[in-house]
């Protein structure tokens, strides 16, 4: 939990209470109290403000960007779609927990909300289409904690980048929200139709390279990519068959999407092609899309078997948050695992954090507060302990960049001078080149640790599910040699559905996770239930979980 925890004390415009982080307590950031500019009424030139409140601040720095903050939130729902029995209310020790919401979606929201208020408005020139970034007008120091930035913040320009991350996640929490929060649920919906329709009329509006003063440029050349992710999540969501089309149509969809470096927020053709194989829905070539997250897996397990160091990752040159992208490669593998229940791919996510956790050339953890030896002085303006004994180290769970062999930061250059590129890191704050901590970072550091955390466990079991517009009919059968004792079979609804009426079996329902419990099965045997929803059709479940662990 303590990954997921890091995204509490990262949140702007909320103050960060003591009693729920001791020792990380701040007043709000960037509201209208000075020396604060406030993000209440950010300026985009002389054409309008926007109230943009809110989110997480991406790095070490006080920026908020769409493009980062998409496939960090993405991750976070994405491991909550995984497993939607792991996430419950009241884990992460947040303000919002014990309203009945899972905590991880209530973080999530806590962005989503950000994200939805950088749409430019009806009316506006590029209706529809996302700001890129917002930050400070210039770069400021370390240490600076976010409620004593004096400096004016900006909006910068839409991009088609940004508004596709937004039509993208809006998409996945349409459907995520749906059984908690209905208005939220359609107002994230519509959001991503629109700035579906932005992007498809705005196809190549690139973010300037030139744009990095007070912020991270956060350009991108090729925006196909993620046309695709959009348009994956939007199928899955709707089950519209343009969105199928244009998927079906894209060059990413058939082609080698598995990088040798990993994906990261510039690459997000994985995460379309990861959805469509995992999240239950009726694209056409589903089971060949499956396949292939089998055969990337594969190749990054060739990766791992072949290094000294047990790496899913073999440039010959580290790549900036080179930890980040090897943490996505093991998402692969573990997706692989998923659907193939083969301990294989298992094996290799728990060998490729070893070397996460300190398995590595320099012997060194790169998780604070995980380790004899771990990283504690990451890149923070308020994390900023190594400058300030006022200050505290980031907390617990926190995730270094790792080695960078372009050390492009004075620290590093002067220090790893001609390194090797698992020798490229320094715990130093100042080099921001190796040592960063970012959301995107820690977001497959939290999806990968909530894959390990539930054990791979196996059921001797398999289940059939058969659906009848809104009735589904459940065969549960006992494969193994002793007899099930009053079992409880738990899965959850793609969708916003809920069972009205039952039979053959007790069932509960608690958001979108059904639980259904019956008498002994003996082995050979089977047992048959069912139910009828609210509603006609959607996506059939497809993980079963007998007393906790998977069926066939």
């Amino acid at each position: 939990m303590d990954a997921l925890k890091f995204y509490y004390t990262q949140r702007s415009g909320i103050e960060i209470r003591d009693d729920l982080r001791p020792g990380y307590g701040r007043p709000a950031g960037h509201l209208d109290v000075a020396p604060n500019k406030g993000d209440t009424e950010v300026p985009y030139g002389d054409a309008y403000t926007l109230d943009v409140r809110g989110g997480w601040y991406d790095a070490g720095d006080h920026g908020k960007y769409v493009v980062n903050g998409g496939i960090s939130v993405h991750q976070l729902m994405s491991a909550y779609e995984r497993d939607k029995t792991a996430f419950a209310d009241g884990q992460l020790t947040i303000p919002e927990s014990g309203n009945g919401v899972p905590d991880i979606l209530d973080e999530a929201r806590w962005e989503l909300e950000f994200l939805l208020s950088m749409q430019v408005p009806d009316g506006r020139q590029q209706a529809g289409m996302a700001h890129h970034k917002i930050h400070d007008v210039a770069w400021t120091g370390l240490p600076l904690l976010p409620h004593l930035d004096p400096q004016q913040r900006t909006l910068h320009p839409p991009s088609t980048a940004a508004t596709l991350n937004l039509a993208a996640t809006a998409a996945q929490a349409a459907r995520i929200f749906a059984p908690y929060d209905a208005a939220f649920a359609a107002r994230a919906m519509t959001a991503a139709r629109k700035a579906w329709a932005a992007a498809v009329a705005n196809p190549s509006v690139l973010a300037d390279p030139a744009d990095n003063v007070g912020g991270g440029p956060y350009d991108d050349k090729d925006v196909s990519d993620e046309f695709y992710w959009a348009a994956a999540e939007l199928f899955i969501t709707t089950g519209d068959k343009p969105f199928a089309d244009f998927v079906m149509a894209s060059p990413h969809h058939r082609g080698d999407v598995w990088l040798e470096r990993g994906f990261d927020w510039g690459h997000t053709a994985q995460l379309g092609r990861l959805q469509l194989a995992a999240v239950p829905n009726a694209l056409p070539d589903r089971a060949r899309v499956r396949a292939s997250v089998l055969k990337g897996a594969d190749t990054y397990l060739a990766t791992l078997r072949s290094h000294p160091y047990g790496v899913p990752y073999g440039p010959p040159d580290y790549d900036w948050g080179s930890n980040n992208l090897i943490l996505n490669n093991m998402v692969v593998m573990a997706v692989a695992h998923d659907l193939s229940g083969k301990e294989k791919y298992r094996a290799g996510v728990r060998e490729g954090m070893d070397y996460v956790l300190g398995r590595n050339a320099l012997n060194q953890s790169y998780v604070t507060g995980y380790g004899e030896v771990a990283a504690k002085n990451q890149h923070s303006r308020w994390y900023a302990r190594q400058l300030d004994a006022s200050l505290p180290n980031p907390p617990r769970g926190t995730l270094a960049g790792g080695p960078n062999s372009a050390i492009q930061d004075p620290v590093a250059q002067r220090l790893l001078k001609g390194c090797a590129p698992q020798f490229c890191y320094i715990d130093d704050i100042e080099s921001w080149s190796t040592n960063e901590l970012t959301i995107n970072w820690n977001s497959p550091l939290a999806w990968i640790a909530s894959f390990l955390a539930d054990r791979g466990k196996r059921a001797s079991c398999t289940v059939s599910y058969a659906a009848h517009g809104p009735a589904g009919q459940i065969r549960l059968t006992n494969t193994g040699k002793k007899t099930i004792e009053g079992w409880s079979l738990r899965w959850w609804f793609p969708d916003g559905r809920r069972v009205a009426r039952d039979w053959g079996a007790e069932f509960s329902q608690s958001g979108p996770v059904v639980t259904a419990r019956g008498p002994a099965v003996r082995p050979g045997r089977s047992v048959v239930f069912g139910f009828l929803s609210d509603r006609a059709k959607g996506a059939s479940p497809e993980v079963f979980l007998l007393d906790g662990a998977r069926c066939a």
